[in-house]
C-alpha cells in the first residue's frame, strides 16, 4: 500500500470523528479504523496537541477540536463558497434593501467573507476580513447553535473566553447555552446592539453535505429609525428571506439539514 501510513491513519481519525453526531469513546475509533489500541491513543494524543481533537475527560470521549473547525472554515473562505454565495446575497439585498453578509466560524470568532452593501446604507463593522466574537453576532450564534454541546464547551471553556464589546451578550457558558436553545427553537439567530449600537442582525446557518454548519447568511439593519429608505423592518420581515437565502446556498453546495441530534443538542 502506498502513501504515508501515519498521515493516512491521522486523517482516518478525523474522518471518523467528522462522521459522528457527537464526541465518541476511543473504542469507537479503534473499531472503525481497525488499529491497535496503543496506535489509536498515540494518534489522538498527537492530534490533541495540534488542536484537531479534544478529549472530554469527564465523559471519556473524543471530538473534533478548534483546529478542525478552523481548517473547515479556511476551505469555505475560498472561491467555491464565495462565488456561489455572491449571487444569493445580491438577490437577498435586492429583496430586503438592507446590507447582507456571509460569515464563517473561526474558533471563537466569526470571519466575514462577503459583504453586499445595500444602496444608501452606511458602512458596517462587518466588512470583509473582519473578525468578531462569535457569541455576540447573529452569524456566530446561528453557527454555534448547530454545534454539539461538547463542541461549544470546547470553544468556551471558561469566563475568559467571552469577549465583551458594549456590555451586552452572554458572559458565561450557561447564558450562551440558553441563547443557543432559543436560536435552535426559532431556526434563526438575532442580535441587537451587541456588535454596533443602533444596528441589529438576523442570521441563518448554511450546512454542508454532512449537515455541519459551514457559513451563515445575515442581514444587518438600523433599529433607531435612521434608515434612509423608511422605517426599520421587523424580524418578521427579514427572517423569511434570510432563511430562504441560506437554504438556497445550502442547496447549491449540496448541503443538507443536520440530524436531530445536532439540530437540538442538550443545553445542560
Amino acid at each position: 500500500m502506498t502513501g504515508v501510513p501515519a498521515a493516512r491513519q491521522a486523517l482516518g481519525v478525523l474522518q471518523v470523528l467528522a462522521d459522528q453526531p457527537e464526541p465518541v469513546p476511543a473504542a469507537v475509533l479503534i473499531r472503525a479504523l481497525g488499529l491497535p489500541r496503543s496506535t489509536t491513543y498515540h494518534l489522538l494524543a498527537e492530534l490533541e496537541r495540534a488542536g484537531f481533537v479534544v478529549h472530554l475527560a469527564a465523559e471519556r470521549r473524543w471530538g473534533l477540536g478548534v483546529s478542525a473547525f478552523e481548517l473547515g472554515s479556511a476551505y469555505t473562505r475560498q472561491a467555491p463558497l464565495a462565488r456561489v454565495a455572491g449571487r444569493v446575497l445580491t438577490r437577498l439585498v435586492d429583496e430586503v434593501r438592507h446590507s447582507a453578509h456571509l460569515a464563517v466560524l473561526h474558533g471563537r470568532e466569526v470571519l466575514y467573507v462577503i459583504e453586499e452593501r445595500a444602496p444608501g446604507r452606511p458602512p458596517l463593522v462587518t466588512d470583509v476580513g473582519v473578525r468578531l466574537p462569535a457569541q455576540l453576532t447573529a452569524s456566530g450564534r446561528a453557527l454555534l447553535a448547530r454545534l454539539s454541546a461538547a463542541q461549544v464547551r470546547a470553544l468556551f471553556p471558561d469566563a475568559g473566553a467571552f469577549v465583551d464589546r458594549h456590555g451586552l451578550g452572554p458572559t458565561s457558558l450557561t447564558a450562551l447555552r440558553r441563547l443557543l436553545v432559543d436560536v435552535r427553537t426559532r431556526g434563526f439567530a438575532l442580535e441587537s446592539g451587541e456588535v454596533t449600537p443602533g444596528f441589529a442582525s438576523v442570521a441563518a446557518a448554511v450546512h454542508d453535505h454532512l449537515g455541519q454548519p459551514v457559513a451563515a447568511v445575515a442581514v444587518t439593519y438600523p433599529v433607531d429609525g435612521s434608515s434612509l429608505l423608511g422605517e426599520p423592518p421587523s424580524t418578521d420581515d427579514l427572517a423569511p428571506p434570510v432563511l430562504r437565502s441560506a437554504r438556497q446556498l445550502q442547496q447549491r453546495i449540496h448541503g443538507r439539514e443536520p440530524p436531530p441530534s445536532l439540530s437540538a443538542p442538550p443545553a445542560r
